[in-house]
């Protein structure tokens, strides 16, 4: 057996099919891995998928009371992702809702006020008319009591009699008037408390609309279309106002952000043209658009003094997919993957065969 073995490496023949085969492997991977250097005019970086994190939350505090979504979920705009308990919200708008009718029975009750005082105005007018009349009467006939009482043609106590008269006509008249002041004032309480109901009502009803708005804010809706990324609270948790419930990832807005040197950032402008090509889908070519250059540039040495470390500045790029292509490659573009983004940094300058098209294209 041995000496088989070593009749066997010992063998020419060995050798030669050993280093065929690594030829051919090292051909094999050489045309697998290795990619063609890029054309002028074009620079690339790697940077990983990202989309627009919505956090979901409660306007106000509360307990969650079901959560109607699962993680990884996708929604759509509007849906009702979870739902929070409204029993005390309910018994605060059941609580408006009599303080209205109450402000709306006091409203009624002023009116038939006001119309009662205005009744007693008219009737004590009415009698200040009549003091009026028999008060003018009084002092005529006093007139023509003191001309008789000169002559000696009328009694001392006739006199008498009609002076007496005529001061209680007078303080008639004048109780009168007052009446007619007295319903006067009564039209006014009763117009005031008019007034007080309707800030009753109109109070009452801002209360409505309040609690109702929150009510509605009660079930957590998206805002846009996307997809659940994670849970942050489970059905029975009490959050505060603005606490987190949910994560929704916004499918139309992903983009993939790199950093280009400052050689080539300064010659990048907005809305060139870009490629993403995705380690999960290296066959794959997603067409994108420059959205964003930084104008401030990362990595910066502490000082910087000569040329080369000039050069060295590097500055985030943020290339986005537009939202009509994220449909045609939705299995391929996920947040999180990594990748490589090309963009022109050159408009004249030509995508490479490898660049040019994809395989959804």
């Amino acid at each position: 057996m041995r000496n088989r073995i070593r009749l066997l490496f010992g063998s020419g023949w060995f050798w030669i099919f050993a280093i065929a085969a690594a030829a051919l492997l090292g051909w094999y991977l050489t045309q697998r891995l290795a990619e063609a250097p890029l054309p002028p005019g074009i620079a690339f970086g790697n940077g990983r998928i990202e989309a627009v994190a919505i956090d979901i939350a409660p306007r106000t505090g509360g307990r969650i009371r079901e959560i109607a979504v699962e993680e990884g979920q996708a929604v759509s705009a509007g849906q009702v992702l979870a739902n929070m308990d409204t029993q005390q919200l309910e018994a605060q708008l059941r609580e408006a809702r009599a303080q209205l009718q109450r402000g709306r029975i006091a409203r009624s009750v002023a009116e038939s006020g006001v119309a009662q005082a205005e009744a007693e105005l008219a009737a004590a007018r009415a009698v200040v008319a009549q003091r009026q009349i028999e008060l003018d009467a009084s002092a005529r006939k006093l007139g023509r009591s003191e001309q008789l009482a000169r002559s000696n043609s009328i009694s001392q106590q006739v006199l008498d009699d009609d002076r007496a008269r005529m001061e209680g006509a007078r303080a008639a008249l004048d109780a009168a008037r007052a009446q007619v002041a007295a319903a006067e004032a009564g039209i006014e309480t009763a117009r005031a408390q008019i007034v007080d109901a309707d800030a009753v009502i109109e109070a009452a009803e801002a209360t409505i609309e309040r609690i109702q708005a929150d009510i509605d804010d009660s079930a957590l809706r998206a805002p846009r279309s996307g997809r659940i990324q994670y849970l942050v609270a489970q059905p029975g948790e009490v959050v505060a106002g603005g606490g987190r419930v949910l994560n929704l990832i916004d499918l139309g807005d992903v983009y993939m952000t790199f950093f280009l040197p400052t050689a080539e950032a300064g010659r990048l402008r907005l809305g060139a043209e870009a490629r993403i090509v995705l380690d999960t889908a290296p066959d794959v070519v997603v067409p994108a658009t420059v959205s964003f250059i930084s104008d401030l540039a990362q990595f910066t040495p502490r000082t910087v003094e000569t040329a080369d470390e000039r050069q060295g500045l590097m500055f985030r790029v943020r290339v986005r997919i537009a939202p009509e292509l994220l449909q045609k490659y939705s299995d391929y573009v996920k947040p999180g993957l990594p990748g490589v983004a090309y963009v022109l940094i050159d408009p004249n300058a030509a995508w490479p065969e490898r660049l040019a098209t994809g395989l959804l294209e």
